[in-house]
């Protein structure tokens, strides 16, 4: 964070000194009781219902408190706190957050999306280390109460920042991006999740669209151009720069020749009239798509494509996304633990349609939550995508994913079709399957502990 006085801060949120000195700065800044205080030279905004554990507070001193209490409710502060007071915390909020992005005139990216949006962060923030600070949310952790602690991460040293916009309701990217105030908004694709949170398809589809409000004015838009539910999305009234990416012909940003090779993708990018050759580790076509999205924002965060190109190849595919490793018999796991979502399923779906041929192919797939009242219906769609493939054996747990397993059913599967409530018992079904020529893919949410740990042990890890 760069630092600020706290004298300033008082100016800046029109506030009243209760108690402390003003003549020092603060290097860091929380909300109280929703991040933790673990450092000196903190700056907390707290509510009127927050209860305040004044020692606990002077030990990390000294401190800012800012709060719209009442006065007699503020003067116990101890002698290593200082105390402004405000009519409004939510204003005074909003105030400092506003005067703190404003600080920084530099590319600022945001990105949703359904899948992907982790790994096209992780991949800009790694071409762009190349050259420059960054900054960038961490994993996908992506609520809107990070964004504070996001945002004040970035400071003079700064050269670029990255943030990934988390989604559970109607609402939520607005807010982030009234925080983050993007110069460039990426959406990686929109499939199907947080319908409880978003009631059905179309207002999922209204709460990604959030961002493209989102972007500062004059900023970029760069969009998935081959997503159907995209194009769903009224664009204009937006009047910045739009960038498509997808192997349509029609895209700015196009993938072309796209072949799976050695641990991961080449392929061929158009861009206006010029090739490049290009190799992203990770499988998959979706790996494409995300590659492609993140060279669009390299390029317009001011990085050449030479960096691009080379830093691509150096990028290490994420832990439990579509992971390839060696199990129990030599069989080959695909660990897929990362989320669950029909999107991420059918994807991985088709990565076993390259990588599976001439195998015999294991799927175990757990449950997917946050499908709201649409939940058997995608499970039952999942069913169908398994039916029509070449499957050995179907392996499904938990209560909603054995809708999966009675679709492809239905549906006529020729797949040895296992249902478990958990993951006990589901060694047993597959120890005597596994051999070099039998590929497994476990899917499930990285909610529950018990898959991903049922993956390392497929791996002969405890």
């Amino acid at each position: 964070m760069q630092h600020i006085s706290v004298s300033d801060i008082r100016k800046l949120l029109q506030g009243e000194l209760l108690s402390g000195s003003e003549h020092w700065s603060v290097k860091h800044a929380i909300y109280y009781n929703r991040h933790d205080l673990t450092q000196n030279h903190t700056l907390m905004f707290v509510s009127k219902s927050d209860q305040i554990n004044w020692q606990e507070i002077d030990r990390k001193g000294p401190s800012l408190v800012i709060s719209d209490k009442s006065s007699e409710e503020l003067k116990n502060a101890l002698k290593n706190t200082a105390v402004i007071r405000v009519k409004s915390i939510l204003h005074a909020y909003w105030k400092f957050m506003g005067h703190y992005r404003n600080l920084f005139q530099i590319p600022v990216v945001a990105l949703t999306g359904t899948c992907g949006k982790t790994t096209t962060k992780e991949m800009i923030k790694h071409i762009a280390s190349k050259e420059w600070n960054v900054q960038a949310s961490v994993s996908s952790k992506n609520e809107p109460r990070q964004s504070l602690p996001y945002l004040t991460g970035i400071d003079q040293n700064t050269k670029a920042a990255i943030f990934e916009l988390g989604l559970g309701n109607i609402g939520n990217i607005k807010h982030q991006c009234m925080i983050y105030q993007p110069t460039i908004g990426i959406i990686t694709n929109i499939g199907v999740h947080h319908l409880d949170g978003c009631n059905n398809l179309d207002g999922y589809i209204k709460a990604k669209a959030e961002i493209v409000e989102g972007i500062r004015k004059d900023g970029t838009l760069i969009i998935n151009g081959d997503d159907e539910n995209i194009k769903k999305i009224p664009l204009n009234k937006f009047k910045g720069k739009i960038i498509t990416f997808g192997v349509n012909e029609k895209a700015d940003y196009q993938a072309t020749n796209i072949q799976f090779t050695k641990g991961g993708m080449k392929f061929v990018l158009k861009v206006s009239n010029n090739k490049y050759n290009l190799f992203v580790p990770g499988y998959g076509e979706h790996q494409v798509y995300n590659a492609l999205a993140a060279i669009a924002a390299i390029k317009e965060m001011g990085l050449s494509m030479a960096v691009a190109i080379s830093q691509l190849k150096t990028f290490k595919a994420m832990a439990r996304h579509l992971e390839f490793s060696t199990g129990i018999g030599e069989c080959t796991i695909v660990d897929d633990t990362w989320t669950n979502n029909p999107t991420s399923v059918e994807a991985a779906l088709k990565v076993l349609d390259t990588i599976g041929k001439g195998k015999k192919v294991i799927l175990i797939l757990g449950d997917i939550k946050r499908l709201g009242n649409f939940e058997e219906k995608y499970h039952r769609e999942i069913g169908t995508m398994v039916a029509k493939r070449n499957v050995d054996t179907l392996i499904t747990i938990g209560n909603r994913a054995e809708n999966i397993a009675n679709q492809a059913l239905k549906e006529g599967t020729k797949a040895d079709v296992h249902m478990f409530k958990d993951v006990t018992g589901v060694l047993d079904v597959l120890q005597h399957k596994l051999d070099n020529e039998t590929i497994v893919l476990i899917k499930g949410p990285m909610s529950s502990k018990s898959m991903i740990e049922f993956a390392n042990q497929l791996k002969n890890k405890k």
